[in-house]
């Protein structure tokens, strides 16, 4: 009798076969299949996976998915599915014809042959969301050349680590340490105890520069403040992103940011549970508990995938590398969801740092190395800084990054 493991392996590859077949038999009734294979956090962890997710199924289709398959969304229900902060910079989207083709990898052994399945489907384009699929997505790249792929979150490397581009892959990565900087600013600004936390999931240098932002914006407004951080040492548990909260909460630290995939589930649970307050991760958290969501560091995955879709769909996709951050709408946060002391106040003093950093007078530190040498901006700093709104922030050059789409 087969393990628990192997059963389940062997259901997984049962679905995939018959997706396989499905392909065979109705490829050509279906209208332009754009693939996506997510990471072990899968559909559901309310965050990265389900950020891209957006992108493809509701902003690319036009349609939103359910336990009985997808169901058709009004004009306004894609429009009110676009984040505040991509509506400033005049962000619209124009859901097409296509069709969603979503493998979900349960074990980092799927990668590669899900990444596959959707080529051999023939997907206008391929998305593996993370990055966990980074090999997967080379190899695949690499045997089939006349596909292209999305990469969210790596580059590409060679033997070497470093950076290399192969013809039919576009590889996107984020500044999060710049959102990470103002939920740090909120963080320290709401804190009644003086002590706020950081949950990272695997403790790599991804998920640090989340902590790095994060510690850099409580030291921007409150060097006073004491930040506490803890790793659940995975993506996928809730359970665990519970207890490691709990921990933290118990040491006194009432405010917690996580960035952790879907242990952030936990995470946010124990800081509503214990009436203290959470920041959420990629997409807007707040929905999940509301009064304990301060607010969320918003990495627009769903953006990049639907503008990596359309180019494809569009035939103007270019490959290449790009890495995006407060200046190109990369990243960003959600409105502030609890009512703080002199709100307006707080807001306004996070805006300017906003400001500051798209207007390169602030570097956000990237590492706890170059955390070390930060130092809170002077006030003048921030003072010369031009009043400017999100939507004059300037745009991104083609080599940068995908520039956003406006729709009449």
């Amino acid at each position: 009798m087969a393990s628990g493991r192997g059963a389940d392996r062997a259901v997984r590859w049962a679905a995939a076969l018959l997706l396989c077949l499905y392909g065979c038999v109705q490829r050509q009734r279906i209208e332009n299949p754009v693939g996506l294979c997510t990471d072990v956090g899968g559909r559901g962890d309310q965050s990265f996976n389900d950020s891209a997710l957006r992108g493809l199924e509701m902003w690319l289709a036009g349609r939103a998915y359910t336990a009985s398959g997808y169901a058709p969304l009004t004009p306004a229900q894609v429009e009110a599915s676009i984040p505040a902060d991509l509506k400033a910079l005049g962000v619209a989207v124009a859901p097409v014809r296509a069709t969603p083709v979503v493998l979900q990898a349960k074990a980092q052994e799927d990668y590669e042959p899900n990444l596959q399945l959707l080529a051999d489907f023939g997907a206008k384009l391929v998305v593996g969301v993370g990055f966990m699929l980074e090999n997967a997505v080379e190899a695949v790249a690499k045997a089939n050349p006349d596909a292209r792929f999305l990469l969210i979150d790596s580059p590409l490397l060679d033997e070497s680590g470093r950076p290399y581009t192969l013809p039919n892959v576009r590889t996107v990565t984020f500044r999060e340490h710049e959102g990470s900087f103002l939920v740090g600013a909120l963080a320290a600004l709401a804190t009644k105890s003086g002590r706020v936390g950081f949950v990272g999931g695997v403790d790599i240098p991804l998920i640090r520069k989340f902590e790095a932002g994060y510690r850099a914006g409580v030291r921007a407004v409150r060097p006073d403040v004491t930040v506490l951080s803890t790793f659940t040492g995975k993506f996928d548990d809730s359970a665990a992103g519970k207890r490691v909260a709990a921990d933290l909460l118990g040491k006194g630290a009432d405010v917690l940011f996580h960035a952790s995939g879907s242990c952030g589930l936990g995470v946010i649970a124990a800081a509503r549970d214990a009436g203290r307050l959470a920041i959420g991760v990629d997409s807007d958290q707040s929905p999940m508990a509301p009064g304990a969501v301060l607010t969320s560091m918003i990495k627009h995955v769903d953006l990049v995938v639907y503008q990596a879709s359309r180019d494809a769909l569009d035939g103007l996709f270019r490959a290449g590398d790009s890495n995006i951050g407060l200046a190109e709408g990369g990243v960003g946060y959600a409105p502030v969801a609890i009512p703080l002391p002199d709100r307006e106040n707080a807001i306004a003093r996070v805006e300017a740092l906003r400001r500051a950093v798209v207007a390169g007078r602030i570097r956000v530190p990237a590492t706890i190395e170059e955390l070390d040498q930060f130092q809170a901006p002077a006030p003048e700093l921030l003072a010369d800084t031009p009043p400017t709104s999100p939507a004059s922030a300037p745009a991104p050059s083609p080599a940068q990054a995908p520039a956003p789409r406006r729709t009449p």
